[in-house]
């Protein structure tokens, strides 16, 4: 092979098509980027004797020139006979790609994509299931956002207010049985979604009640820890109603807070300042 004024490059090979190949991939050029001339196409022989190679030469176009389509008088009737246009190899190429991106013309519908699962309506669902098999049939489940449960810069959770005759067994000692209920269906709802939802599960709105009855034993119980002068310890608590207590009493001028102990038996303690 060899290059003709600095510019062309000529390649053999044993067809045309090849040797086109072999200069495309010297040149790093594609098909539409360079002329054609077909020097001679070649000879396959007989067994082997007489055979010839397939000559080509390419020519990069000019940059102003590189989309222009070729001049019929330029285009040998070998090189039209060898070569397809330009246009049809794009053509040939692009078409894997058509087909997944296009529609089809038999009228196929792309694929909607589904809809996001609704939690509200799952959380009731797996919570409806929940009390069937607890033996609970007549309770009814009522969902709302609640502020009253949380502080003005917290987000108000999902609540699911279970309604009904006789359901202190939901709640349990010290809201035991309430809180593994809320695990329970958290759990069922989170590896639906597969995300974690922090969906909270009352009882005839025992939350709300507690909420207000814990704030108001706090302020009860500072007052006592200040005329007294001494440390005032509360009963045993959860974790989320200890919290609520710390909170009630943050910013409280004349005392301060802390847990102890351990496990099931932490306490909070309230402390003059």
């Amino acid at each position: 092979m060899s290059k003709n004024e600095g510019r062309s490059l000529d390649v053999s090979a044993k067809t045309v098509d090849e040797a086109i190949e072999e200069g495309l991939a010297q040149l790093s050029l594609a098909r539409e980027q360079v002329d054609i001339e077909i020097i001679s196409e070649g000879r396959r022989g007989v067994f082997g004797l007489g055979a010839e190679e397939a000559h080509v030469r390419l020519t990069p176009r000019q940059p102003q020139t590189v989309k222009s389509a070729p001049k019929a008088a330029e285009t040998t009737p070998a090189e039209k006979k060898k070569t397809p246009e330009p246009e049809a190899i794009s053509e040939k190429v692009s078409s894997p790609t058509s087909k997944e991106t296009l529609p089809s013309n038999k009228g196929t519908q792309p694929v909607a994509a589904e809809p996001e699962e609704d939690v509200e309506a799952i959380a009731r669902e797996y919570l409806s299931e929940l009390l069937k098999l607890m033996g609970i049939n007549k309770a009814e489940i009522d969902s709302r956002i609640a502020t009253d449960l949380v502080e003005a810069d917290e987000e108000p959770p999902l609540v699911l207010n279970i309604s009904g005759h006789d359901l202190g067994i939901l709640i349990g000692r010290r809201s035991e049985t309430l809180r593994a209920l809320q695990y329970m269906l958290r759990l069922m709802v989170s590896k639906r979604l597969t995300s974690w939802q922090p969906v909270v599960v009352d009882v005839e709105s025992y939350r709300v009640r507690r909420r207000s009855s814990l704030r108001r034993i706090a302020n009860k119980m500072a007052e006592r820890a200040i005329a007294s002068r001494k440390r005032v310890v509360l009963e045993a608590m959860p974790a989320y109603e200890r919290r609520l207590i710390h909170v009630a009493l943050k910013d409280h001028p004349a005392v301060y807070t802390r847990s102890i102990g351990s496990d099931d038996n932490r306490k909070v303690t309230i402390i003059p300042k």
